[in-house]
């Protein structure tokens, strides 16, 4: 027999149902939001200490030990970073600050870890899992990468680490350069194989401290191919503090890009690596999602800005929202109708 039990059950059921169907959560939050400051001419793409880094408003990051997969990272030391933004209407800059007593800038001893910091950007509508993204849910990382900096400043290697180191020459390479010689002085390439394959790390000159990668969840970071490696960067430390700019054109005919439109809002994520803590990997310090805006931005001559259509006022996200409360709230009434004359 039907009784309450089985329309309270019917009730519940369709409710989840047109909530699940038109995406409407049941509860939801403001959260942070990053705006990307429109400024006239060029980007400071080298200069933390640009005036127009006061144009757009600071915003202060909480950070938390990534704890939800191996390898954990069970004490974070850097809490917090401080973000800001500003855009031209054809290039975005990024300018990342957080405190860090220590310049862990060197990779050439295995006992060694670099200081990191990664920005990440859904490639699709929403927002996938912070860490990572997820399977279906692909994530645009840019990271930067201390060791890197310190290559393009001076290139570092073994004897920058041990200066009284002796090799007497490295085989297959340029045999006047001794102890000089470095991956770029080898003769056969094949015998560097991760030159010879493409490696990104064992490059003899890095383009930019920032390496251009994608994801879709735990193990699967995978660096893009050195011809897609599109983002610039530039990072110094003084006076226990890291401060790291970020930049790249808002457009990218890259599949594995984010490509910025002003006017849209996007999300973006933050995760910082302390080399003195042996922080690496998934051992570092997150952020939940952030959210970017765009301000207006002046037009390059003869481009015209991307806007995407409007929607009408019927197919709102605000209007269809009110439109479904308006039908739960139906059938709460014709429910409770209902139930009242039903059997226990």
């Amino acid at each position: 027999m039907f009784n309450r039990s089985h329309l309270l059950l019917v009730l519940v059921l369709i409710a989840a149902a047109l909530l699940t169907f038109y995406k409407i959560p049941i509860a939801s939050s403001q959260g942070l939001t990053l705006v990307s400051a429109a400024v006239e001419g060029d980007l400071p793409l080298t200069d933390p200490d640009s005036a127009l880094w006061n144009q757009a408003t600071a915003v202060d990051v909480p950070l938390s030990a990534q704890n939800v997969t191996k390898p954990f990272l069970l004490e974070s030391k850097i809490k917090s970073l401080t973000a800001r933004t500003i855009q031209n209407g054809s290039q975005i800059a990024f300018l990342v600050t957080w405190a860090d007593d220590t310049q862990n800038d060197s990779l050439v001893r295995v006992q060694d870890f670099r200081d990191s910091v990664a920005l990440q950007f859904p490639l699709a509508e929403g927002q996938p899992f912070f860490c990572m993204g997820q399977q279906g849910g692909n994530v645009n990382l840019w990271l930067w990468k201390a060791d890197w900096q310190a290559d393009i400043n001076a290139r570092q290697d073994m004897d920058t680490q041990y200066s009284n180191m002796y090799v007497d020459q490295y085989p297959f390479a340029d045999p006047t350069k001794g102890i000089q010689a470095g991956v770029a002085d080898y003769t056969d390439p094949n015998y560097v194989p991760a030159m010879a394959s493409g490696n990104l790390f064992a490059s003899p000159l890095h383009a930019s401290p920032i390496e251009d990668l994608i994801a879709g969840g735990f193990g699967s970071l995978t660096a893009q191919a050195a011809d897609n490696q599109n983002v610039q960067g530039f990072g110094a430390w003084e006076a226990g503090k890291w401060r790291v700019i970020f930049s790249r054109d808002l457009a990218s005919s890259e599949t594995d890009d984010v490509t910025f439109v002003p006017g849209k809002t996007y999300s973006v994520a933050f995760a910082v690596w302390d080399g003195a803590n042996g922080e690496r990997n998934g051992q570092k310090s997150t952020s939940q999602w952030v959210n970017l805006q765009f301000g207006s931005a002046p037009q390059p001559v003869g481009v015209k800005e991307q806007v995407e259509p409007q929607k009408p006022w019927w197919q709102t996200t605000q209007v269809i929202t009110l439109f479904m409360f308006g039908v739960l709230a139906v059938l709460f009434i014709v429910g409770a109708f209902i139930y009242s004359r039903l059997p226990e």
